[in-house]
């Protein structure tokens, strides 16, 4: 499957990720294979939880288990993509 992520996005490790848990600081973001998603504006979100999952994490494996296809993530905006930490 060819990259259809948006060109030039900023690259954000995972602990930066997990400071948008909607608790740290004001963004709600998740990940999912790899890119970033904004989902601050989703009812769904508020306070950075949706069900059993936390904003702030990659749920990329946690998908299996959810009532819907990765076809939730085409209303948000993706943001910016996961890289390894700098450590």
């Amino acid at each position: 499957m060819p990259d259809e992520s948006p060109p030039n996005l900023r690259s954000y490790t995972r602990h930066q990720l997990a400071l948008r848990n909607g608790q740290d600081r004001p963004e709600i973001w998740v990940a999912y294979k790899g890119l970033i998603y904004d989902v601050s504006d989703s009812r769904l979100w508020k306070n950075g939880r949706h069900y059993e999952h936390w904003a702030g994490q990659d749920l990329t494996t946690e998908l299996a288990d959810a009532p819907h296809t990765d076809n939730v993530f085409d209303k948000f905006k993706v943001i910016g993509r996961i890289v390894q930490n700098r450590y």
